[in-house]
């Protein structure tokens, strides 16, 4: 009889302000896990498609909510430069393809973009809800330009999207970034620690 194999899934959105906080320590997390835990990246979605002007009131909210993070997780940067030398918009779905895209060439090429995109973000104040922003960070990670360009625009691209985002929903993982440890048919929420990777490793080694 085949066994139900243990999965630690770990739910995102690449424009994500807590994930790119949470970044350094999921880092030394995913270097502690047991080999034998496969992980598996879910794109959790937060904004859909947009072509219209974030409007002033959320900016200045979400300018705020980056300070607050940057109390609550010292060490977190933030350029806030963005805000001025871009057009913000509410859409996050075109960085969450270029993932897809991305994973199509490899996994390690997932983690790469992003990583590339929250840089590109937070620290370079590049816009990643434009299009060609995502094409230029694929280059630079030197990724197949026309299979890139191709899977990036691709319908399944964007179904692939929302099955994953209906995934999320399913597994009632609400809250970017979420880390569930799938074991046995069940789902067990690791509680996320910004600043220290030690009690969820200790959740996960606990339940594995």
């Amino acid at each position: 009889m085949q066994t139900d194999p243990t999965n630690l899934y770990y739910v995102h959105d690449p424009m994500c302000s807590w994930c790119w906080a949470f970044r350094p320590v999921w880092q030394q997390l995913r270097q502690q896990l047991p080999e034998s835990l496969s992980i598996t990246y879910l794109l959790g979605g937060l904004a859909t498609d947009s072509d219209s002007p974030m409007p002033t009131s959320m900016q200045q909210d979400i300018q705020q909510h980056w300070r607050s993070i940057q109390q609550r997780v010292p060490g977190s940067m933030f350029n806030f430069d963005f805000w001025t030398q871009c057009q913000p918009r509410r859409s996050t779905y075109p960085s969450c393809r270029a993932v897809i895209a991305a994973r199509k060439q490899g996994m390690q090429h997932e983690q790469g973009i992003i990583d590339a995109i929250q840089t590109a973000y937070y620290l370079e104040a590049r816009n990643p809800s434009d299009n060609n922003t995502l094409i230029d960070l694929a280059m630079q990670l030197h990724l197949q330009h026309d299979q890139f360009r191709s899977d990036f625009y691709a319908p399944e691209t964007q179904t692939t999207l929302l099955q994953e985002i209906r995934q999320v929903q399913q597994m009632q993982a609400y809250g970017l970034p979420s880390l569930i440890l799938h074991k046995n048919g069940s789902n067990h929420r690791i509680t996320i620690d910004y600043n220290h990777a030690k009690p969820m490793l200790e959740q996960i080694n606990s339940l594995v």
